[in-house]
């Protein structure tokens, strides 16, 4: 029990912290700690999750991603536009074209920082900006009104009606999420391949030594990371009965935030879905109180901001394994300089 607790320091600490937030928020106001809310809550969080668990793939394997969400607004756009044009099409076939375009666009990135030898972090903000730039450009910033009926009809496995007249539900989105992050949890934690991107992520050179293929680790982490981003934009699209070209930009950094703030290390090898989720939903109790509370939106983001710096500073890594070998030496002559 003991070895448990301590190998999960971060789950617990996120949970105490969760408790009493809830505690100190339902004193602020009376809607907040309801069951009701409390679905609202995970029914919101669910394309962050999905996220969320495709990033902290990457995480783990030492890298960072910030175009996943852009991707998400081009990969639901092509899928709608593209089984529209097909007759409609319907869940199977859009979950397919979706991923696949999704896994594509997770393949340029893994070609730019393995083929190109491409900072991550630089070369997924030159992606953020191509993805979206060339959306809007195609777009004109014109939305989809009218989906497919498979993807306009809402699908509410749970629903309720509470005393006072509130709902409670549970969306195809949840159901979704929970499977994510159960192929997640699996392929990172029971597989080889999830071994070999913890040990890529903790130590680049000495898993090429070990002869872990790194062209591998590269195009299967940022891959994963480009499927969940399909099938996130896709579960969007559906939750919003809509599509909206810009209706998914700048959620890359409440997203970065709450899997860091979850376990997830910058730099690479350590991170869980568990942390993942319980981060996401820590940042997304925080914004729903906040709301409730008739608190800015504004206030919210830099709470964000603060998560991400304290997050950095706290972190056990060194945020220089995000840099090339050569970047460091250069750092360290300069230093000694």
């Amino acid at each position: 029990m003991r070895r448990l607790i301590q190998g999960r320091t971060t789950e617990f600490t996120l949970l105490a912290v969760m408790v009493l937030l809830c505690v100190g928020l339902s004193f602020g106001t009376d809607r907040f700690l309801t069951i009701s809310n409390a679905f609202d809550v995970l029914n919101v969080s669910a394309v962050n999750i999905i996220f969320a668990v495709g990033l902290l793939v990457v995480l783990i394997s030492g890298g960072i991603d910030i175009s996943f969400a852009v991707a998400a607004s081009v990969v639901q756009y092509l899928t709608v536009l593209a089984l529209t044009a097909l007759g409609g099409g319907n869940w199977a076939e859009g979950f397919l074209v979706a991923g696949i375009i999704g896994i594509g666009l997770g393949a340029i990135n893994a070609f730019l920082v393995y083929r190109l030898q491409i900072i991550s972090i630089v070369a997924t903000i030159s992606t953020f900006n191509i993805f979206f730039g060339l959306l809007m450009f195609f777009t004109k910033g014109v939305s989809i009104y009218n989906l497919p009926d498979w993807l306009s009809t809402r699908v509410v496995f749970y629903e309720h009606e509470m005393a006072d007249g509130s709902w409670v539900e549970l969306t195809l989105p949840v159901v979704v999420m929970i499977l994510c992050c159960a192929a997640t949890s699996f392929m990172i934690s029971r597989t080889t391949t999830g071994r070999k991107l913890y040990a890529f992520g903790d130590n680049p050179e000495g898993a090429r030594r070990f002869g872990i293929n790194i062209s591998a680790m590269h195009y299967i982490s940022f891959g994963w990371l480009g499927l969940m981003a399909g099938i996130a934009g896709l579960m969007q699209a559906h939750y919003a009965q809509e599509v909206v070209p810009n209706a998914l930009y700048g959620r890359e950094l409440d997203v970065l935030a709450a899997t860091v703030l979850g376990g997830a290390r910058l730099g690479g090898g350590k991170g869980s879905v568990m942390g993942c989720v319980l981060g996401v939903l820590l940042v997304s109790i925080t914004q729903n109180g906040l709301n409730l509370m008739g608190v800015s939106p504004f206030a919210f983001k830099m709470i964000v901001g603060a998560i991400i710096l304290i997050a950095i500073t706290l972190s056990s890594a060194r945020f220089d394994k995000l840099l090339p070998d050569t970047l460091k030496s250069s750092a360290r002559k300069g230093g000694q300089g």
